[in-house]
């Protein structure tokens, strides 16, 4: 059953049961479904990851946008353990009990990891995908994803993880990070943050990596976009994503950190807008 979120806030959407957890999303406009699928920060929410871009988004698609279990307003199950098999379930499962057989995924970093091995393990169920700053392929552990995995709470802990996000610093300000500090520590959300990707990390990127084989099988359309100044993913994975994918075609934001959508959230639209209006609808039959 689906209901409504309360109290009434942007940031709170509807509740369903998805693959047996409560989960919290948002759900706006009609047309063909678009499941936008957030990153890994902390405190992060589908509403903070796409709120720039979800109304404009809307206006032509139906645009799902859910907390992804262990973040934002989901249920945090005591004895979930977190993998990229329970997300890609979860995630499906979204799919399955809104009765979407079929959408297009954008996925933001790690949210990409399992847009992509949504694609691989479930071929029918997507039609286009959008991988923005992914995860997915194997690579280094940088200092930035480290420090973002490895978050502390603190005011100033979140005020440098937002300069990393961000190449233009004047959209890092103390309100921000308050904002973003507060959401980190709302009952639940560090304790089931703390318990997805302790040290050592690299073990993490690994664990989110889809075969390279099973990659570069994908019959999908993909559009692939990053910052060129990204300090958390570092741009050779989208180099290598593009690589890999045969039907894929690549965005490089120059002056851009790792905050695409918010930082160019009028060409990101435009360019997602774009490329999953092409009249081209290949199935990945």
């Amino acid at each position: 059953m689906i209901q409504p979120a309360a109290p009434s806030r942007p940031d709170f959407g509807q509740r369903i049961l998805a693959a047996g957890i409560d989960t919290h999303y948002h759900d706006q406009g009609s047309g063909f479904p678009l499941l936008m699928l957030h990153g890994s920060g902390p405190g992060v929410s589908a509403w903070a990851n796409w709120r720039l871009v979800l109304p404009a988004l809307a206006k032509q698609r139906r645009v799902i946008a859910p907390d992804l279990v262990g973040f934002g307003w989901t249920a945090r199950p005591a004895d979930e353990s977190y993998s990229l098999d329970g997300w890609v379930t979860h995630a499906l499962g979204v799919l399955d009990a809104l009765g979407i057989e079929q959408a297009d995924l954008v996925g933001n970093s790690f949210g990409g990891a399992l847009a992509i091995a949504l694609a691989v393990r479930h071929p029918q169920r997507v039609r286009r995908l959008v991988l923005m700053g992914s995860v997915g392929v194997p690579f280094p552990l940088t200092a930035g994803l480290d420090a973002v995995w490895g978050y502390t709470p603190s005011v100033a802990a979140m005020r440098q993880l937002l300069d990393l996000f961000a190449y233009d610093r004047s959209l890092v300000n103390d309100e921000l990070a308050m904002l973003r500090y507060q959401a980190s520590i709302a009952p639940g959300f560090q304790e089931s943050f703390a318990a997805m990707f302790p040290a050592p990390r690299q073990r993490w990127v690994d664990a989110l990596a889809t075969p390279e084989a099973d990659i570069r099988a994908l019959p999908h359309h993909t559009l692939i976009l990053h910052g060129r100044e990204d300090q958390v993913i570092p741009l050779e994975t989208s180099l290598t994503l593009a690589r890999w994918i045969d039907r894929a075609q690549l965005h490089v934001f120059g002056r851009c950190g790792h905050w695409t959508q918010i930082e160019h959230a009028r060409r990101f639209v435009r360019l997602v807008a774009d490329f999953l209006a092409e009249t081209e609808t290949e199935s990945c039959a």
